[in-house]
């Protein structure tokens, strides 16, 4: 993607979000960075935390096959786990992306055993920059290889206030 092509994204996301009501009227400032986030894989909800105080909360697509830890590569499942926010991509095929630290030495030690590929590259992101089907069905159903997909303006909020090495816990 062209990085002027990005920066309109991102100015059209940021004026998507601003102009939600929510944005603003909660007690805490909405640039106050989260210091964990929490997936809950069940509810289909990811939430940021400060001081083990909800900021926002948010609904969320994850893999094709949603339930249980990822195992390998292809799985379409989505790990769980205690992991790390680490590196950004404004320049991704999905609209934002944070990578999520999948695979542990954990998670490489049991494909190892295995004798599989544990997969990775897990993201947080937005959705497809080209989109195959509808709006809609990118945030009703599980699409994703494993990730975890949010809305764009969503996703936005997600990128403003989380920093890298923010811990993410995923449950079941």
């Amino acid at each position: 993607m062209r990085p002027w092509v990005t920066v309109l994204a991102l100015l059209a996301a940021l004026a998507a979000a601003t102009a939600r009501a929510d944005v603003f009227s909660s007690p805490s400032p909405v640039f106050q960075t989260a210091d964990r986030v929490v997936l809950d894989k069940g509810e289909r909800r990811l939430t940021l935390y400060r001081d083990g105080r909800e900021l926002k909360n948010y609904r969320v697509s994850l893999g094709l096959r949603p339930t249980g830890h990822k195992q390998q590569e292809g799985d379409y499942r989505t790990p769980e786990g205690s992991y790390r926010l680490t590196r950004r991509n404004p320049d991704s095929d999905f609209f934002l992306s944070i990578q999520v630290s999948y695979p542990d030495t954990k998670d490489l030690d049991a494909a190892r055993k295995s004798g599989v590929s544990p997969g990775g590259l897990i993201m947080i992101h937005g959705l497809p920059n080209i989109m195959k089907y509808s709006r809609d069905r990118y945030l009703t159903t599980d699409w994703t290889d494993g990730c975890i997909a949010l809305s764009n303006e969503d996703m936005l909020e997600v990128w403003l206030l989380t920093r890298p090495d923010t811990p993410i816990e995923i449950t079941p």
